[in-house]
């Protein structure tokens, strides 16, 4: 059987280091902001345009709850003009949940050739392959706070050992904030709330749910690694 694996991630937790080391070791792709591009080339707008739906753009919040109201009650200052449109019984966007159908169809796609998906509320789409792992990395706010700063601090170490200039790289590097972290956790919580009426930090959805603080996030690979194969059916 293909190794299918769902990782969500709350800001902080490693996700985006985690998911492409199981991918690798998996040898199977990773997916994180290619479907997003792919659904954008499907129904026509640009990449900029569906990014706006991204469960981990902090920017995405307000227009989430914007794009959730009743036409009929808000007034168009306070939405969007980029989601007006058509709308079903129950108020809610058309242009949405286009969106949300074609992003459902790329994760299907992976969930039967093999992959790892980050975000994009996976474990839900994939809750009855029978071959899929789904994972949850999480732990308290201030445990993921640090390890951002460490990681977005290797990214800077990094980088200048790449030959980038210190002025330009600390433009870039800037230390993330609890309010970042707060920002992103509502965004990436209202994206699966909005459109499957779940709670993504319910356990129910997952197979694991990892601390991702407490143990190197090379452990964390190994673990799902090593899970993800026992699920796929290997010895």
């Amino acid at each position: 059987m293909k190794h299918v694996v769902t990782i969500s991630a709350t800001y902080g937790a490693g996700g985006s280091l985690v998911g492409p080391a199981v991918a690798r070791r998996l040898g199977v792709p990773f997916l994180d902001r290619a479907i997003p591009g792919a659904v954008a080339k499907r129904i026509g707008c640009s990449l900029e345009d569906a990014l706006e739906h991204d469960d981990r753009a902090p920017t995405g919040f307000e227009r989430l709850l914007a794009s959730a109201a009743r036409l009929p009650s808000v007034t168009l200052g306070s939405i969007d003009t980029t989601f007006i449109g058509a709308t079903d019984a129950e108020g809610r966007l058309l242009y949405d949940q286009e969106f949300v159908e074609h992003t459902e169809r790329v994760i299907s796609k992976v969930g039967s050739s093999g992959g790892v998906i980050l975000g994009r509320a996976a474990a839900v789409v994939l809750a009855d392959r029978a071959n899929a792992l789904h994972v949850r990395l999480d732990a308290p706010k201030d445990r993921r706070l640090d390890q951002a700063v460490s990681l977005r601090e290797a990214g800077r170490n990094e980088a200048l050992m790449l030959g980038e200039s210190e002025e330009a790289v600390d433009a870039q590097w800037r230390p993330p904030t609890m309010r970042e972290l707060e920002d992103n956790d509502r965004a990436r919580a209202a994206y699966v709330r909005r459109f499957y009426r779940v709670d993504s930090a319910n356990p129910r959805f997952y197979h694991l749910v990892l601390d991702s603080t407490a143990f190197e996030l090379s452990t964390c690979v190994d673990i799902i690694e090593r899970l993800a194969r026992e699920r796929a059916g290997e010895a």
